[in-house]
């Protein structure tokens, strides 16, 4: 997290340059996409016992991700509370299937003064073309404009948004002088098939059979996530990523 107030910031605006992600409850675990799998053959069977075989079910779990047998990974459910700026969820959006969002509203609520700041180690600079371009970092002289420009952008939103409130204008007015850049928080709920699907887009990795090049904001929240996901569901992580993070 960056500082916080300045001495030309009296709205006490924050700064911030992470993204925080917590696993709220979780009902997933490699037995789960067994139990899910095996109906097909075996009829039903108790998830105590399945538990335990869990681990000796490895063959299984890989198959069923190398084939696209993906349906026994929605029986599952993983529920996060995320704090991240609104481009960032505005990103989550186009993840529909399987997943359900609950945001913070700044229509019944006063948003708080925290914004984005990028980190000095986040690239600024677009090299290339449309589709085939890359980020590198920038200049010192560039990463000072970017943080001075935002800085003083923030603060003068957020005190137009204030003026409007003490003025008597609804919250879903005034709020619409706020950059994308403003904190917000939400729930989500997903399960393992779509966030292997998400993790795909939003992380990148080259050793990917389809490696993806998402904006870093997005990917820091996603690598939040995969590690909840490999603790809860280590097989079936384990065979997501030897399948080349081809969801299933």
């Amino acid at each position: 997290m960056t500082d916080a107030t300045q001495d030309n910031n009296p709205t006490e605006v924050r700064f911030r340059s992470d993204m925080t992600v917590e696993l709220i409850k979780s009902v997933a675990s490699d037995a789960d996409v067994i139990w899910a799998a095996r109906v097909s053959t075996a009829g039903e069977q108790s998830l105590d016992s399945l538990q335990e075989e869990a681990e000796r079910s490895e063959g299984l779990i890989r198959y069923l991700v190398r084939e696209k047998h993906g349906s026994p990974f929605e029986h599952n459910s993983f529920t996060f509370f995320i704090q991240a700026p609104i481009f960032v969820f505005r990103e989550f959006m186009r993840h529909r299937v399987g997943w359900s969002f609950n945001e913070e509203s700044g229509r019944y609520r006063q948003l708080a003064p925290t914004f984005y700041v990028p980190a000095a180690e986040r690239p600024l600079i677009q090299v290339g073309k449309t589709g085939h371009y890359q980020f590198v970092p920038g200049s010192p002289e560039q990463y000072a404009i970017v943080v001075q420009q935002t800085k003083a952008a923030d603060i003068a939103a957020y005190k137009a948004y204030e003026a409007m409130l003490d003025a008597g204008v609804a919250k879903e007015v005034a709020r619409t002088v706020l950059p994308v850049g403003t904190y917000s928080s939400m729930y989500t709920t997903c399960n393992a098939r779509s966030l292997m699907n998400f993790l795909a887009l939003r992380v990148h990795d080259e050793n990917a059979t389809f490696p993806s090049y998402p904006q870093r904001e997005i990917q820091m929240v996603a690598e939040q996530m995969e590690t909840a996901f490999a603790e809860k569901m280590p097989l079936t992580y384990k065979a997501y990523i030897d399948n080349g993070r081809v969801a299933p």
